[in-house]
């Protein structure tokens, strides 16, 4: 509280924007100024947005670690010569949107799962560390930072078929982009769902904003009969150009697309599911998990599956970089009910050609809810109850050691919270098909020792956040606790919901 009070007092001493005519957007510049107004966010410095992108195999480049203590999503770490560090994200960073959605006061886990599901491409809106400690103080925990876009305004992917007049729209001649589509009346383009006076972005997958009214005449021709395009409408570019959002393809939603990700709910026979999962390369030779042997009469089957199918997510969550192992982890941990997303052999050439992810186009689909099992612990900050109070045993009951080596995307699978007295580190999630879930932990255990080291200590806390970087494995001595009086001290929302390592996303 002395922080804000501190803050609020210099409230004259405000940041102010100052319009960067070769950038095209506001530059915040520090101003000594008597009409502050700390109800308006527009007078802090404004979010920055990071259009991230990734090759076959490889991160987008940056690390996301759960903020301790308080719900938040931060940037721990940037790796050079990736797309996080030459698109401006820096340590420290605060999340606030993925893809114009707002997740500042999401789950840590839904926050992770939702980078994941963009795919190749995501779009960032990050505040740095001081912006968002200023704003906070001065606005408070509820005040809207994040700019988005309003409801409805998004680009469009739009799949054209050519028909006897064509694709139906014209381009404006000009030596080199940006291009402006002219449609025809009840044309092709205008049936596809391509806006009046839409601005092209890209053709296929590829970007044409830089090129010459020549390579977009060629590639428009090498198209064949039919063509993707990613267009902005007015209104669209409009609202982009206020906010300094890009034209970002991960914003997009699809019109008139010729596949789309199907949503296969399975219910477990006395014969079993009634498919074989393998690791492949698929038709772009980028490697993945793919259905076969589905067996007729048996659920797979009943339920729409089709032999040469991508699993594309399990109850929800992306699969994409998993191995085979820790992918048939993840629909053992679902039981006898099994949720999959997939795409057939024509989606998954589609979805790789626009190089987005199906799982963005989701909203034309039943998507599923996250299973009971794997929810995340709530973030809202309240008191852990000490466990004398509760009638746990105050004493763990037996002791082990577990060896845990970080998954594909460098976490261990599990959540620590700390209890007001007693043991102080127990574990309060562990994530199903996770290292940790393999290794045995389970909801309750307390945490004894950490690399050697004893837990129960001041330094706990600095010790957590130091585990990042330490070489694998991570060893932890456990005790099993009764389960009596368990949901009594760890509540609903958890006082101080730690996650473990950072994802590497």
């Amino acid at each position: 509280m002395e922080k804000a009070a501190d803050l609020q007092d210099t409230a004259s001493l405000t940041l102010k924007f100052k319009f960067n005519p070769k950038l095209g957007i506001d530059n915040p510049v520090l101003s000594l100024a008597e009409d502050h107004h700390p109800s308006d966010p527009w007078s802090l410095e404004r979010p920055r947005f990071c259009l991230l992108s990734k090759e076959k195999g490889k991160s987008f480049g940056f690390h996301l670690q759960q903020e301790l203590g308080r719900a938040g999503h931060v940037v721990c770490r940037v790796d050079p010569g990736t797309s996080a560090q030459r698109q401006g994200l820096q340590e420290g960073d605060r999340i606030l949107a993925v893809n114009n959605d707002v997740v500042e006061h999401e789950d840590y886990a839904v926050v992770v799962r939702r980078i994941r599901a963009s795919g190749p491409r995501v779009l960032l809106t990050v505040l740095a560390r001081h912006a968002h400690d200023v704003a906070r103080a001065q606005l408070g925990e509820d005040a809207h930072l994040c700019p988005t876009l309003g409801p409805g305004v998004r680009p469009r992917l739009c799949h054209i078929v050519k028909d006897e007049g064509g694709f139906g729209f014209g381009v404006t001649h000009g030596n080199q982009g940006p291009f402006w589509l002219v449609l025809s009346t009840g044309g092709a383009a205008e049936r596809s769902g391509v806006p009046p006076g839409a601005r092209l972005l890209e053709v296929n997958g590829v970007s044409v904003e830089k090129f010459t009214y020549n390579q977009l005449t060629r590639k428009l021709w090498q198209s064949g009969q039919q063509v993707t395009l990613l267009v902005a409408g007015p209104e669209v570019e409009e609202q982009c150009r206020q906010l300094g959002l890009p034209l970002a393809a991960p914003l997009a939603e699809g019109w008139a697309l010729p596949t789309k990700p199907r949503c296969l709910q399975l219910e477990k026979g006395p014969q079993g599911f009634g498919f074989l999962l393998r690791e492949e390369k698929g038709p772009d030779g980028r490697p993945g998990q793919f259905l076969w042997e589905v067996d007729p009469g048996l659920p797979a089957k009943k339920a729409g599956m089709q032999a040469g199918d991508r699993l594309v997510a399990v109850a929800g969550e992306s699969v994409e970089g998993l191995g085979h192992e820790e992918t048939v982890s993840r629909i053992q941990a679902q039981g006898s009910c099994v949720s999959l997303i997939v795409v057939d052999p024509e989606a998954d050439r589609f979805f790789s050609m626009v190089r987005l992810s199906p799982l963005l186009f989701l909203e034309n689909t039943e998507a599923p809810a996250s299973p009971q099992g794997s929810s995340s612990a709530s973030l809202v900050e309240t008191e852990v109850p000490s466990l004398e109070d509760t009638g746990v045993p105050s004493v763990p009951l037996g002791s082990r050691q577990c060896f845990l080596y970080p998954g594909p995307g460098g976490g261990y699978g599990f959540r620590l919270s700390c209890a007001a007295s007693g043991p102080r580190l127990f574990i309060s999630q562990v994530t199903p098909g996770g290292s940790a879930a393999r290794a045995g932990l389970q909801v309750g255990d307390v945490i004894l020792e950490v690399n050697g080291y004893p837990v129960g200590g001041e330094d706990d806390l600095e010790r957590l956040q130091q585990l990042p970087e330490a070489e694998p494995p991570l060893c932890l001595k456990l005790a099993a606790r009764s389960l009596r009086g368990l949901e009594a001290w760890i509540p609903t929302g958890a006082a101080e919901d730690w996650a473990l390592a950072s994802d590497l996303l």
